[in-house]
């Protein structure tokens, strides 16, 4: 449907307006004809247009009438055809003035405008259409027509010109598209089955605007589906943080745990300490519970640090990297971002790595992390894989850019 109700009320307020102009014209208009249009517009204005539409008959009736008369005859029965909800016979009649060539400017326009809305209002949407860019293409700018062509090619399932017009029209010309045209477009690719164009779509309408809600859509989305990794569940966690998406305690908890379980107890901390801050752990029947894992990031922490030199030490002798990394993502959540991304990258760059896309994805966050935006954005372009990795590394982009 269209949003914009002013729409309709412009529209036949103005046309109105445009039929009395004419109306007083210079061309000579015979007294059989020009009486029952003067009534017929009086009716009109009075709001009688049933009775005003029946005038214009008369006039209509008058044998032999010039081009000039049925121009006039045409658009005063347009107007009044308009008002009365008589949308077929609107439409003709305003098409009718358009083809004569009597009208230009802002009245063309506007008769171009009532034409669309008429026939989308009656579910012609290739005619609503055809129109509605008729109207642009002469130089018509109300941003509420361009919902009236959006929404007639999408009802007309025409999605492919809805991906046209959201997608290079708008940006091209420097415009930012509106959220509902996002809408519209998301709506065509769910329409279709096209889960792939469902999801880019979503990514460019987060991009525009990052609402949690898309974000957790799209989240939701990369877990669910086939063959998405479940180590990768604390990268997910990450995204959820960056994005306002940690709902409760179960949450704080859940993501707390995993990252004690990849070896990074400085981000367990940050995330518990993030819980408590909120108000969110601490109260309730499991108070004591949060308690306990708070104590135990707190000793895990303690004792990586102890040990932190021999553990460097170590890692640097063993041929995978993968200790490096975990070592730098370590050193990186405890603030020490430049010593911490350097040990993740002497890590990818001695191989050996369990997971190396998992690496190169951890070091795009820990590059984020650290404030290094664009050189993360650099990094993750470079993850690949069908577990998850790369549709993970694309929301870190996405999120970085916004």
């Amino acid at each position: 449907m269209i949003r914009n109700h002013r729409v309709r009320l412009a529209i036949a307020g103005a046309v109105l307006v445009l039929a009395a102009a004419s109306a007083a014209a210079a061309e000579a208009v015979r007294p059989e004809v020009g009486k029952p249009l003067k009534a017929a517009e009086a009716l009109l204005k009075s709001g009688h247009a049933k009775e005003a539409l029946a005038k214009v008959g008369e006039a209509d009736a008058v044998p032999n009438k010039t081009a000039y008369e049925t121009f006039l005859v045409e658009e005063l029965r347009g107007s009044a055809a308009h008002a009365a909800g008589e949308l077929p016979t609107a439409v003709k009649s305003f098409e009718t003035v358009v083809a004569s060539g009597r009208v230009s400017g802002r009245e063309k326009l506007t008769f171009e405008q009532a034409i669309a809305v008429d026939y989308y209002k009656e579910k012609d949407y290739a005619k609503a259409a055809d129109w509605a860019q008729r109207y642009f293409k002469d130089g018509g700018t109300d941003p509420a027509m361009r919902t009236v062509l959006l929404q007639s090619y999408f009802l007309g399932n025409d999605c492919a010109a809805v991906a046209r017009m959201v997608g290079g029209n708008g940006e091209e010309a420097g415009r930012k598209p509106s959220e509902e045209e996002f809408q519209i477009l998301r709506s065509c690719y769910r329409k279709e089955k096209d889960d792939a164009g469902y999801v880019a779509a979503t990514e460019r309408l987060i991009a525009f605007y990052p609402k949690k809600e898309y974000w957790a859509e799209l989240l939701a989305r990369v877990q669910r589906k086939p063959g998405f990794a479940d180590r990768l569940s604390v990268n997910v966690y990450r995204l959820k943080l960056a994005t306002g998406n940690l709902s409760g305690a179960d949450d704080y908890m859940e993501f707390a745990q995993l990252a004690l379980q990849a070896g990074i107890p400085a981000e367990a901390k940050s995330v518990m300490e993030r819980g408590y801050d909120s108000g969110t752990l601490g109260r309730g029947d499991q108070a004591a519970r949060q308690g306990r894992l708070r104590d135990l990031v707190a000793k895990s922490l303690a004792d990586s640090q102890r040990t932190r030199a021999q553990d460097e030490q170590a890692a640097l002798a063993t041929r995978s990297g993968d200790d490096l990394v975990r070592i730098g993502l370590e050193e990186v959540y405890e603030g020490h971002g430049d010593k911490g991304l350097s040990f993740i990258q002497q890590g990818i760059h001695k191989g050996g790595l369990r997971h190396p896309e998992d690496a190169k994805l951890a070091l795009g966050e820990a590059e984020i992390h650290a404030g290094h935006r664009t050189r993360a954005a650099q990094t993750l372009r470079t993850v690949h894989g069908n577990d998850g990795t790369a549709d993970l590394a694309r929301l870190w982009i996405l999120q970085a850019r916004s």
